[in-house]
């Protein structure tokens, strides 16, 4: 029965290919692609990150870019993909078909090394919102329903596909399914490239050789695979197609993976019979492996241990590399790449007239984002509801310290120093909202990079999203606070007080949101929150002293103190 399923899904994906090749055919080439950085401002100095590195990707193919760390595969996977960062200064030429493209239009894809998911919502749920973000208003229910179930049976998530991502309070997905979440909501929109940064990360070798897999499915519906990854096993490194090998932004192969053990032998440094390719090619330009021989036999000279006489290699690794580099810059890899990258110049085809956009209309998007939002901010925990309950036991405690105090001239002060105290617990509370915020704003972000939606919509989403939930803290707190105290009765009074609490948590909810978009570190974030905090109270005493002054002065010219005093609790309760 299984065999008979292989049968029949090879025969799909054939026939998937066989309908892209029908249409035009898609091509990557780079050439000459240079990054350097400023490394001094004052003085000008720069560094290089890439060197003049040329290539060329093509459909029904995964490429592997390889290296140590520090060798630019995250910044050559990034100026192919159109992602620098603004301090990064690129030269040379990257097109897509003799056109050059972005990220967000659908055409191009980019999977980071971290996984950006709510936890809160299941891989089905995930999946979902995504697809009505970024589909066409024109797509159907039917439709999009098919594109998720389809792309759940791609990526092997049939299984999980109504579990919980998971957070900190709830039990979720495995470090591959996840994984492979991440590379399913990039396919949803069928992108031509798709780009992806160490996918393999943290994952051990079976959840490596399953994503590794499902990648190869994608590149054979006649897309084009590349990702950046550190050392692949034997098993994984088998399922390339081509590879990028990188050292210190210099080319030390590119060309099919299968002959770069060639390429070594002929270089005159063989892979050994019985050894991961991988592992020996970054044995050999990897220049951390001399450190590290030359502190291990400094040791065992100093622990006075006889050293092995094959110790110490006639070669340091900056000494093969440079004859790698040198080798590959002469030899008929690089002559058939430069070749090749001439032949693709000439194309310019128009892209497949399947493509799928990668937005939908502006209103779609602003629903189906603050419903997510406020779908997330119901399930976790620490969002809204555990700080509800707070604003709650710190208004019991202030109505039964504060008692119907009364309305007599000299419960004035009193009435003050309870809205204080009160005041004061409600912005220091609003802190506590700040690691949940981070964490959505993460995946935000992630999707604002790729072009999912603009920046409005996201404030907009949220806002709306938590609009209830200030409103349900606001009349809590206050109708608590309101009727234990006995400030003056009247539903003008009790309005004042909770607008004053809702503005209040509006506004410390948007201190929040700006220190999460300045500081995305938590633990930074928790100390310019708590100087905000602070900066807050400060001001609002300030400003109730100023007033509290202003009363007393008025009320020495006025011959009844008694008939002012509404006018005096109106004018702090309107603060």
């Amino acid at each position: 029965m299984k065999v008979e399923e292989s049968i029949e899904n090879e025969e799909q994906s054939e026939s998937r290919s066989t309908v892209m090749r029908e249409n035009k055919e898609i091509y990557l080439v780079w050439e000459d692609v240079t990054a350097v950085v400023a490394k001094n401002l004052g003085k000008g100095e720069t560094r290089k990150l890439l060197n003049r590195l040329s290539g060329y990707a093509l459909p029904d193919r995964i490429m592997a870019i390889m290296g140590p760390s520090g060798s630019g595969k995250s910044t050559l996977l990034d100026a192919l993909a159109g992602r620098l960062s603004s301090n990064v200064i690129m030269s040379g030429n990257v097109l897509l078909n003799g056109k050059q493209r972005k990220i967000g239009n659908g055409s191009i894809s980019y999977t980071t090394q971290e996984d950006f998911l709510f936890g809160t919502l299941t891989v089905k749920e995930t999946l979902t919102y995504s697809a009505h973000l970024r589909l066409p208003s024109t797509t159907t229910k039917d439709e999009i329903n098919s594109v998720i179930e389809n792309t759940i049976m791609k990526m092997g998530l049939q299984d999980c596909a109504d579990n919980k991502v998971g957070n900190w309070h709830l039990r979720g997905l495995s470090g591959g399914e996840k994984r492979r979440l991440s590379i399913g909501l990039e396919i949803l929109t069928q992108p031509y490239v798709l780009f992806l940064d160490e996918p393999t990360s943290g994952l051990d070798s079976a959840s490596a050789l399953f994503v590794i897999q499902a990648l190869k499915n994608i590149a054979l519906d006649g897309r084009i695979v590349v990702c950046s990854i550190h050392q692949p096993s034997s098993y994984i490194f088998d399922l390339f197609d081509d590879l990028c090998l990188l050292s210190s932004g210099e080319t030390i192969y590119f060309g099919e993976a299968k002959l770069a053990v060639k390429f070594f032998a002929e270089a005159g440094f063989p892979c050994p019979t019985r050894r991961n390719p991988s592992d020996h090619f970054l044995r050999c330009i990897n220049s951390d492996f001399d450190k590290m021989a030359s502190t291990l036999l400094r040791s065992l000279r100093d622990s006075a241990v006889s050293v092995p006489a094959n110790f110490e290699t006639s070669f340091t690794t900056e000494d093969i590399k440079a004859k790698l580099i040198e080798k590959y810059r002469s030899s008929e890899y690089s002559i058939n790449t430069r070749k090749k990258i001439r032949q693709i110049a000439l194309i310019n085809e128009e892209l497949m007239s399947g493509l799928i956009e990668s937005r939908n209309n502006w209103w779609k998007q602003l629903y189906t984002l603050t419903t997510r939002s406020f779908v997330n901010m119901i399930r976790d925990l620490g969002y809204f509801w555990v700080r509800t309950l707070f604003y709650i036991l710190i208004s019991l405690g202030a109505g039964i310290m504060y008692f119907d105090i009364g309305l007599s001239n000299s419960a004035f002060v009193t009435r003050a120093k309870c809205y204080t105290y009160v005041y004061d617990f409600l912005i220091c509370l609003s802190v506590g909202g700040l690691p949940s915020f981070l964490e959505e704003w993460k995946v935000s972000y992630h999707e604002l990079l790729n072009g999912h939606y603009g920046e409005a919509v996201f404030m907009l989403s949220n806002f709306f999203a938590s609009f209830i939930f200030l409103v349900i803290m606001s009349l809590s707190s206050g109708t608590i606070v309101f009727y234990m105290v006995r400030f003056h009765l009247g539903f003008s009074h009790y309005c004042y007080l909770c607008m004053n609490f809702f503005l209040c948590f509006a506004t410390m909810e948007s201190v929040a949101m700006i220190v999460a978009l300045l500081v995305p570190n938590f633990l930074m974030g928790i100390g310019v929150s708590a100087f905000a905090v602070v900066s807050k109270i400060l001001s609002h005493r300030f400003s109730i002293l100023i007033i509290f002054m202003v009363a007393l002065k008025e009320a020495d010219r006025l011959y009844d103190l008694s008939a002012n005093v509404d006018a005096l609790d109106d004018s702090i309760w309107t603060l």
